[in-house]
């Protein structure tokens, strides 16, 4: 499995904010969007091979922790996820998944950690548009998303830019029929700094539309650092 870092820290998105976990990062993603996070698992992949005994052979040399994140990229293509999920979990581990919600694979998991792409991730205006068509017809995957929320406990986290994207958010909860105390809405941000600005306007549509607001508390505690 090509694995671009593993790293111990504190989960800081969703409703186990602020817990202590250890993330495993694959390398490699079916999409590319233009604000990306990891830019260095998607739209430049690195990272080296690691054997599953290598993973777990780490994991079990980081003590105190309970949760395993496993993440990416776009963990759900790595053909070998389901056996390091289940070699996770017979340790004991309770696992999240994080995933953009367009591959669909039946493998241990505690939290099925889903955030579709909205229409404001395609890359139009970056590498000569060459991925935007593709990112736009592969982001959104109805079918693929009812499976998974049909077979996993869940959360449903959307990345918003602007107020605007309410729209589409709503169109994608009833499509897949997602339990409206399951959706958390997070600002685009890769700074403290810019969280903070769309936090304010954030909250307020939180309150007025009944979902939860979700922190990204490893942006507001470190800014854009690897590793943590």
């Amino acid at each position: 499995m090509k694995i671009s870092e593993v790293f111990a820290s504190i989960q800081g998105e969703g409703i186990l904010a602020g817990v202590p976990s250890l993330f495993i990062r694959t390398s490699g993603c079916n999409l590319r969007c233009h604000w990306c996070d990891t830019p260095y698992t998607s739209w430049a992949p690195e990272g080296e091979e690691w054997a599953i005994g290598r993973i777990v052979e780490w994991v079990q040399g980081q003590t105190g922790y309970r949760h395993a994140v496993l993440t990416g990229g776009e963990p759900m293509i790595q053909p070998e996820l389901p056996d390091l999920a289940r070699r996770l979990g017979d340790l004991g581990f309770h696992i999240t998944v994080e995933t953009a919600g367009t591959v669909d694979v039946d493998l241990r998991c505690d939290l099925m950690s889903i955030s579709p792409k909205l229409a404001n991730s395609t890359p139009w205006r970056m590498d000569g548009g060459r991925w935007a068509s593709a990112h736009e017809r592969l982001r959104i995957n109805g079918e693929v998303l009812r499976k998974l929320l049909g077979r996993y406990e869940y959360q449903l986290k959307f990345v918003v830019g602007e107020p605007g994207d309410l729209e589409e958010i709503r169109q994608v909860i009833q499509m897949c029929g997602a339990a409206p105390e399951r959706v958390l809405l997070m600002p685009e941000g890769r700074t403290a700094a810019v969280l903070r600005e769309r936090a304010i306007w954030l909250v307020e549509l939180c309150k007025a539309h009944g979902f939860r607001y979700c922190p990204r508390l490893h942006v507001e505690i470190y800014d854009d650092r690897r590793g943590v």
